[in-house]
């Protein structure tokens, strides 16, 4: 699961504890949220890693082509 769709799930199961009044429901709720957070987090820094590393290959292809011309 990806973090969007586990702090969604955690929304609901908070929600859900909420309304019925238990308290461990809720609770996973809020657990799940912060795992949710985490997830986002580290998806967005392999995303901005992904980025570094490409710029990084398109500027040493760039320098190769202008010493091969």
């Amino acid at each position: 699961m990806n973090g969007s769709t586990e702090v969604v799930k955690g929304r609901i199961k908070e929600a859900a504890g909420v309304l019925t009044g238990n308290d461990k429901l809720r609770a996973k709720g809020q657990t799940d949220q912060a795992v949710g957070h985490v997830k986002q987090a580290a998806e967005k820094g392999v995303r901005k890693s992904k980025e570094a590393a490409q710029k990084v290959v398109d500027k040493a292809r760039n320098a190769l082509e202008e010493a091969v011309d």
